[in-house]
């Protein structure tokens, strides 16, 4: 008896949210899906935010994945963008919440390091990687979709390994904790 898992990975954003879809049987990944969700007509952020947490709620509804991969908001300086990002975020965790799956969040760094071993790599590098590992045709114009199979593949990677969460003291100590998600 073969044990098979499907991993969703997303990318949240709130011009774009891009996703992908693997399937897992025992230690082998194959690639089921990669899209996004354009949301760059709509000027209205909180419709966006509907439609992130509708078309998250799609695809679970579709796919029925047993776990979902996350990619965390990096830290920058631009506070309302940050702000806009981890509610496009909550907004697409919520709705895997909403329907009992497990959810791991996973920084940028740690995502490109899974991929490609450098976690400094370049979208395109981590693109690359995928569509050799995966056995994918062509690359999207658009890699936000790869960012999204990203967290899925990293997920996959990352199985069974389980990290001790952290606690501070403040904004400050958090920051120099996390230094690999500010946006230099």
């Amino acid at each position: 008896m073969s044990n098979e898992k499907i991993i969703l990975g997303i990318d949240p954003g709130t011009t774009i949210m891009g996703f992908g879809l693997i399937k897992v049987t025992g230690k082998k990944m194959e690639f089921l899906q990669l899209n996004e969700l354009d949301l760059k007509k709509y000027s209205d952020h909180y419709l966006k935010l509907k439609l992130i947490f509708e078309r998250t709620i799609e695809l679970i509804d579709t796919h029925h994945p047993d776990e979902i991969a996350i990619e965390a908001p990096f830290f920058g300086k631009n506070v309302q963008s940050m702000l806009k990002l981890g509610r496009a975020q909550g907004v697409a965790m919520a709705a895997g919440l909403s329907r009992e799956i497990p959810i791991t969040e996973y920084a940028p760094k740690k995502i490109k390091m899974a991929i490609t071993g450098n976690g400094n790599a370049s979208k395109e590098q981590v693109a690359k990687m995928l569509q050799s590992m995966l056995g994918l045709k062509t690359i999207p114009k658009n890699l936000d979709s790869m960012d999204g199979l990203a967290a899925a593949v990293c997920h996959f990677y990352n199985q069974g390994r389980i990290e001790v969460g952290k606690s501070y003291s403040g904004w400050g100590a958090f920051v120099k904790q996390n230094e690999d998600r500010v946006k230099k």
